[in-house]
């Protein structure tokens, strides 16, 4: 589970931070138990970030479905085109 603080991160700050955690385990060096809390650290760091990302890809979305929206409404209501008049002449 993130904690509060995890909840605050920011997008770039979690995958910064995530990045040196993956720096460091690649570099090896570190004891098993130190490896180990890395990698749940990183865990939690990924939990963020996609938390991140699919909170920006809701509102992506939602910001496309509104345009597609705006776009087939003006064309319901505009009255041009066939079907409003008595026809051509």
């Amino acid at each position: 589970m993130t904690s509060k603080v995890d909840e605050a991160l920011g997008y770039e700050q979690a995958r910064d931070e995530l990045i040196e955690v993956v720096r460091r385990l690649e570099a090896g060096g570190t004891t098993l138990e130190e490896s180990l809390a890395l990698w749940e650290r990183g865990e939690e760091l990924a939990k963020v970030c996609r938390r991140w990302l699919e909170g920006a890809r809701a509102r992506l979305d939602a910001a496309l479905a509104e345009e597609e929206s705006q776009e087939e409404d003006p064309d319901t209501g505009s009255g041009s085109g066939s079907g409003s008049g008595s026809g051509s002449e």
